[in-house]
């Protein structure tokens, strides 16, 4: 592909930014998901709405919140601004706003493995004395497996594809905040660069599509593990 340098400078800040903020967010999401699924508490119905109001508010407004609590004005941004954390107009925003967006879909996609495993499997173990951190992790930790890496890729791709947040919170900075997404939108706006968007497009689709035939593979091969280990 025929791509320049601010290009491919802006799939590889996207893959950065995907990729911390899915490793970011997976233990939290796995803890969030083991809790709807397991648990049942008072406020549960609260967390489950804050956990899922980012795929119902608009990306932009859910940018503009986060300008309003991390921006360098606001007392919270100025306090990591003081310990050298920079959230606005840093590429460290984007993960941030990214790792916001796709959490829902992460939990989704955990909660769903979660819920399918038979809580009397677990029990069983439990009555044998094992400790109950021993029966998540040798137990339902391989059971949910494929949950997890399709939790992960939903929010990878998410990530990957995040726009209307990212752009609001860090903007579209060359080099340092552009991620793939708004390097496409910087291209539509200029006459002529509907070629170069198109290009990127397909970059993006076949990035996306080698991350799911990826969590495809590795689910099947997790899924034949436990299988046989039946």
């Amino acid at each position: 592909m025929d791509l320049d340098a601010a290009a491919w400078a802006a799939l590889l800040l996207s893959l950065r930014v995907a990729t911390v903020a899915m490793l970011c967010s997976l233990p939290l999401a796995l803890w969030v998901a083991w809790l709807l699924a397991r648990k049942e508490f008072r406020g549960k119905g609260v967390l489950s709405a804050l956990v899922h109001l980012p795929l119902v508010l608009p990306p932009v407004v859910t940018g503009y919140l986060l300008l309003l609590s991390f921006g360098r004005n606001a007392p919270l941004g100025r306090l990591l601004e003081s310990l050298g954390i920079g959230l606005a107009f840093h590429w460290t925003g984007a993960v941030l706003a990214a790792l916001i967006m796709s959490f829902p879909l992460m939990v989704r996609a955990m909660r769903l493995a979660i819920e399918a495993v038979d809580p009397r499997i677990e029990a069983a173990a439990a009555t044998l004395g094992a400790p109950r951190i021993s029966v998540f992790c040798r137990v339902t930790l391989p059971l949910i497996f494929p949950g997890i890496l399709a939790g992960a890729v939903m929010g990878f791709a998410k990530a990957m594809g995040e726009f209307g947040a990212t752009i609001t919170f860090v903007a579209n900075i060359p080099g340092q905040t552009q991620t793939l997404p708004s390097a496409i939108w910087t291209a539509l706006q200029v006459p002529g660069g509907e070629s170069r968007a198109l290009t990127m497009a397909a970059l993006a689709g076949l990035v996306a599509l080698a991350a799911v035939l990826l969590s495809e593979a590795l689910a099947r091969r997790v899924a034949r593990r436990i299988s046989g280990a039946r």
